[in-house]
């Protein structure tokens, strides 16, 4: 549900995790780019890293060391094998997690891929005022993500409440 009040545009960090995509062959990072982007929100920076804790770590923390970047959306490295590394990576750096972001994504996944989705370990948080997402690595997975909660939280005109209104109170000690 949408009121009255204006689109209020962020600037948006989006990180792909993989071993083997390249710009050419990383959809899943188009598909959030396309998407923040024909929401009226700005993508600041782009990137592709291997699927490595520390690697991946280095990489977010710049971004929300950065006062310029409101949200950071990362895709792959949320599943469960030897280099899925994703949550281990980010949850180190959140103030807070916001847990129902990964319970309501696997409840909406659950209708498209069923009790597969109990191998997604997607999590969101809080990190120096900025919203950090890890999505799984599928180009289904991001748009559901993106489609169905992310796109709605970062919309300042979602009612009764959103991510983008609690902004200026993030740093409140």
């Amino acid at each position: 549900m949408t009121s009255e009040r204006a689109f209020i545009p962020l600037d948006l960090a989006v990180l792909t995790v993989s071993d083997t995509r390249d710009e050419a062959s990383d959809t899943s990072g188009r598909l959030l780019v396309e998407r923040a982007s024909a929401a009226g929100h700005r993508v600041a920076d782009k990137r592709i890293c291997r699927d490595d804790t520390y690697a991946i770590r280095a990489l977010v923390s710049a971004w929300i060391a950065d006062a310029g970047i409101n949200v950071v959306l990362t895709t792959g490295g949320t599943g469960v094998t030897g280099r899925d590394g994703t949550p281990e990576a980010l949850t180190p750096l959140f103030d807070k997690v916001l847990d129902g972001f990964g319970e309501m994504f696997r409840v909406l996944s659950y209708d498209d891929i069923g009790t597969s989705t109990l191998q997604s370990r997607a999590v969101a948080g809080v990190a120096n005022a900025t919203y950090v997402f890890a999505l799984p690595g599928s180009s289904g997975a991001c748009a559901l993500g993106w489609d169905k909660l992310i796109c709605h939280q970062l919309d300042f005109r979602t009612r009764p409440c959103n991510l983008v209104e609690l902004m200026p109170r993030l740093l409140e000690r």
